[in-house]
Parts: C-alpha cells; structure tokens; sequence
C-alpha cells in the first residue's frame, strides 16, 4: 500500500498520474481538512472534493476546482437577487456538497467522504486529515484574514506575515495507514497550509520516521509552481526552495523529488537528507504525470 498526503492542488495532477500506474485500491489518500468551512449553507471541503473529483475523472482541470463541464445556474441566480458568493460553487459541484453536509450530520466527515468515494467509484481509500473543525488565520500586512478572504477576495496579494493554524486530532485510520504502508508520499502541494497541518496531527511524524518516505518538491528555484506556497514559506523563515522543503520535513525524510532545472540544488540538500531525485515535475499533460508517478514508485526501495 501507498500513503499519500495531499492538499488540493499540485498532489492531485500526481495522483492522475499515481493512478495509471498503481492500483488505485492499493492507494490511500489523507487530505488535509485546515481550509474546511460552511460557505452559503454548505459544508466546503474543498481540497477533499478536488481528491475526490480527481480520482473519479470529473476534477475540472482547468483550474483544479469543482467538476469539468459543471454549469452555475445556482450561483448565479444568488448573484442576481443579491446574495453573491465568496465561491463560485457549480451545480453539480454544490449537490457534493449538500450530501455531504447531510451526511456528516449523521455519520461524520470521515464516513461521509467513504459513501461518496463509494458512489463515485473510487477504489482508492480517502481520508480527511480530522473530524474536527480547523481554524486557520493569516496575519497579513492589512490585518488578519480568513484563509479564503486572502485566496479569493484579496487574490493572495497582501503580504503575509504569519499563519496560524489550530491543533485537532487525526482521524481514525491515519497513523495505521502510515505504518502499514510500503511508503508515504509527500505531494507537491502547498507546505505550509496543506501537509504542515498534516504533519502537526499527533503521532503523525512520530509514524512516518518509522515508514519510507519521499516527497516531491513544490519549489522550483526560489518560487512556487503555483499558489501563494512562497509567500506563506517566507512568513515562517523557511527559505523559499527545494532545500527549505527538504529542511521542513527533515526529521523523517527519506528522498526528496526535485525538478532538474534545480540540479545546483543537490549538494546543499544531501547536507539534510540522503537521496535526492532529480527528474522533470511540471506536469503540464498527462505523460509528464504519469512519468513523475513512475519516477517516484521506483525510486522506493
């Protein structure tokens, strides 16, 4: 079995990829929950539905939210009698998410994305990070935002200069799945907002010093291939690059995946960890994904 940890963006271009050459029923996939809320009477998890529309073939990939070909009849008509939206939730997308809310009323977060991954197909076994509500806060230099306000409403733009996050327990089923895994893979998603929260679970790091673990750098040079990763890197003083991903995760990191055009990075990060990858990871189409997945699974031992 692979353990993947991911956020929702960047770890799900690999998992199509992972997907083509691992038997999906052989992948689990833990998902961070920090950025979860209730958005217009619904209950968002929005990084847990993209997982959940990736492995299912309908993510629209376009802009790695919500359902391809999706319609916004709903949104819209809330638009035109004056209740906009902070999101722009599609139709389709929105009867998810009403389930969902459903759902978790009667069997909470965790069983309720079982039933949906059921009814969508999914062999793969998709775990939210916690059942509990997460609370995240960024400390900009225009006050302190919500995390959506920051994303959407202010198109990340101020400066950050802090995020704060709150502590919640792992689900049922984490730390088995990390221990009884051939090997974790850390996606290339955003560090800070999406795998740190994963990470700070308790038992969590403690389960993955015991486990092969491998991740794929989001950084290429000094900047992030997508998303504000390098401006919430640089809020914590950790150096934007491959080498403050390797630093992050040092204490229980195998092999890090970084992509070639950062080869002068190697010998500062064999100074932290042993193994270096060195392969392209922009994956702009379906063979650069499929290639990275291979890359990874065969650089496991």
């Amino acid at each position: 079995m692979i353990t993947v940890l991911s956020g929702g963006t960047g770890t799900p271009k690999l998992l199509q990829g992972l997907k083509e050459i691992v038997d999906p029923s052989e992948l689990t996939i833990v998902v961070n929950t920090l950025e979860n809320d209730y958005f217009s009477g619904v209950y968002v998890s929005a990084d847990i539905d993209t997982v959940l529309y990736t492995m299912a073939d309908m993510i629209n990939d376009d802009v790695w939210y919500g359902v391809k070909n999706d319609t916004f009849i709903t949104h819209d008509r809330l638009e035109e009698m004056g209740c906009p939206e902070l999101l722009r939730i599609g139709d389709i997308d929105r009867a998810t998410k009403i389930q969902k809310t459903q759902l978790m009323e009667e069997y909470g977060l965790v069983r309720a994305c079982e039933i949906q991954a059921e009814k969508m197909g999914i062999a793969s076994r998709i775990i939210p990070m916690s059942e509990e509500n997460s609370d995240i806060k960024i400390i900009t230099d225009i006050g302190e935002l919500e995390f959506h306000d920051f994303l959407i409403k202010h198109q990340s733009q101020p400066e950050v200069l802090d995020v704060k996050f709150s502590s919640v327990e792992p689900s049922e089923g984490i730390i088995d799945a990390i221990n009884n895994s051939r090997a974790v893979i850390i996606g290339p998603s955003n560090p800070i907002t999406s795998i740190l929260p994963i990470l700070s679970l308790e038992g969590v790091r403690e389960a993955l010093k015991n486990t092969y673990v491998v991740a794929v750098s989001p950084i290429i040079g000094s900047d992030a291939v997508s998303g504000p990763a390098s401006k919430f890197m640089k809020a914590l003083d950790i150096d934007v690059s491959s080498v403050g991903v390797a630093s992050l995760y040092s204490d229980f990191l195998d092999n890090i995946v970084i992509d070639d055009k950062d080869l002068n990075s190697e010998s500062q990060i064999k100074q932290i960890i042993n193994k270096v990858t060195i392969t392209n990871t922009i994956m702009n189409n379906s063979v650069a994904k499929k290639n990275l997945a291979k890359t990874i699974i065969d650089s496991i031992p």
